[in-house]
């Protein structure tokens, strides 16, 4: 069962009081998965007041919209309002490094030194989720943004070359290209000098868009077959890549343990939106510049009601992606802050 929306509900300063027992109340669910009672929340954390206290309390805190009541059970389980509370309240705390992020490193050394930035960006979504016990969620950074530094002819087969373009901070990307059979190892190569000398430093987003004015005049009837070749196929060659494919997921069993998920309603929509890799694209691609938390109706889409989504940025040169977790709204939040952060930070390390 979801929180009940309290949308009209005015801010309004805890006590110290209802701050501490609000974060008993939210570490106590966070970590048994049960509606917290006044009698259990006073127990497990020592706190200073009688469980009757407690309890009004708690009701207090019920009517600032921060805890609810599931059902007719006698315990209170927190809404959306009660963890953004509480994760701003950490977001003001100091942070260490965990300690599972030496285990971390240890697994993006294992997938190279040289990896590419798709295959380290991958393995570190998948290593954060098994740590954090979480859905990894990352994308690459987008393509548009790349610097071509410089492109090459490779000739194949006739009618046949390989196009090789070094990009600053991504490396080579390679497209194959058809060309008419009669052209010379050289003419590709005066071509290569030609396309150098007008793209070169370009993003590869200013290149697609302003191809054809570019590659305009200065060329002989010749090499002007060769250019419409690359005026007519810039989106393919110098576009950006499939969304879809720049979405990296980790293993979505680990959800699949946690009591949200266990039932078939909730495994059937975890396992649906695994499959939505043009949402989870659009929900990632706007959470640039740092460390970003939503949770619930945050999101301000259906599909992810109920779930929290905790990201940061990584940086390769010019370029910057994001990576972090989804998982329920009862997330231990100040484990998972830490560990997205180390990741990012990481991961901007072992690309740069």
């Amino acid at each position: 069962m979801n929180a009940p929306n309290r949308p009209n509900v005015v801010d309004e300063p805890l006590t110290e009081r209802e701050h501490r027992v609000l974060e008993a109340v939210i570490r106590t669910y966070v970590e048994t998965a049960e509606p917290a009672g006044s009698r259990t929340v006073t127990r497990r954390w020592g706190l200073d007041w009688s469980p009757a206290t407690v309890r009004n309390t708690m009701s207090d805190l019920e009517e600032k919209g921060y805890l609810y009541h599931p059902h007719t059970s006698a315990g209170r389980v927190p809404t959306d309002r009660a963890y953004r509370f509480y994760v701003n309240w950490l977001l003001e705390q100091a942070r260490t490094t965990p300690p599972e992020i030496e285990a971390l490193r240890q697994e993006l050394e294992r997938a190279g030194e040289r990896a590419g930035v798709e295959r380290l960006v991958r393995h570190a979504a998948a290593a954060l989720g098994l740590l954090a016990r979480e859905l990894g969620v990352a994308i690459s950074p987008q393509v548009d943004d790349v610097l071509l530094e410089r492109l090459d002819f490779v000739p194949l087969a006739t009618g046949k070359a390989l196009l090789v373009l070094h990009l600053r901070s991504a490396g080579p990307r390679t497209v194959f290209v058809d060309l008419p059979a009669d052209v010379p190892p050289e003419r590709l190569e005066s071509l290569a000098a030609l396309l150098n000398e007008r793209l070169a430093g370009l993003t590869l987003g200013q290149i697609r868009t302003s191809l054809p004015e570019r590659l305009r005049d200065g060329a002989d009837e010749e090499a002007r077959a060769l250019l419409n070749i690359f005026i007519e196929s810039a989106d393919n060659w110098f576009g950006s890549e499939d969304p879809e494919r720049s979405v990296f997921l980790g293993q979505a069993s680990v959800l699949a343990e946690q009591p949200e998920f266990r039932r078939e309603e909730g495994l059937r929509h975890l396992l649906w939106l695994t499959e939505q890799r043009a949402l989870l694209r659009h929900v990632l691609g706007a959470r640039a510049g740092g460390l970003q938390i939503s949770i619930g109706a945050e999101h301000g889409d259906p599909a992810l009601t109920g779930l929290a989504v905790v990201t940061s940025e990584y940086r390769v040169g010019d370029l910057k992606g994001v990576i972090g977790v989804i998982g329920p709204t009862r997330m231990p939040y100040e484990r998972v802050i830490a560990l997205v952060e180390a990741t990012s930070q990481l991961v901007s390390e072992f690309l740069g």
